[in-house]
């Protein structure tokens, strides 16, 4: 399940751009590696992010892993829901396990299609 209209990262994280925000997450294929998510540790409201830099983690019953934002921007909204519902990412990655909102410092560069992250997706499992 790789929705066609969103972007991806090598990392595994997704970005639905919209207007000048960009609405950012893990991919399906992320959340079933990881199990049972426990924890997800996310920037403040107002945060900077760097696109390819690290913009939080994630825990799960099997591992913590580091997130990284696909995007270069200013955190508009984070996921409050995660911090009492964690497994919403597991059970709606690309709808309401959502992690941040990013207003765009500038076009995102290195996103992948749908069809070149199925590739990435693939060779990784």
């Amino acid at each position: 399940m790789i929705p066609g209209d969103l972007k991806y990262t090598k990392s595994h994280e997704w970005a639905r751009i919209e207007g000048d925000t960009a609405v950012v997450g893990i991919t399906d294929f992320a959340q079933e590696q990881l199990g049972d998510i426990t924890f997800v540790d996310l920037p403040a409201l107002g945060a900077g992010l760097t696109e390819g830099a690290e913009l939080g983690s994630i825990e799960s019953v099997k591992a913590a892993s580091d997130l990284y934002s696909p995007v270069t921007g200013e955190v508009s909204a984070v996921n409050e829901a995660l911090a009492s519902e964690p497994e919403l990412v597991n059970r709606e990655p690309y709808g309401r396990g959502w992690l941040v909102k990013v207003k765009l410092a500038a076009a995102p560069e290195n996103l992948l299609s749908a069809g070149d992250y199925e590739a990435v997706a693939a060779s990784d499992h």
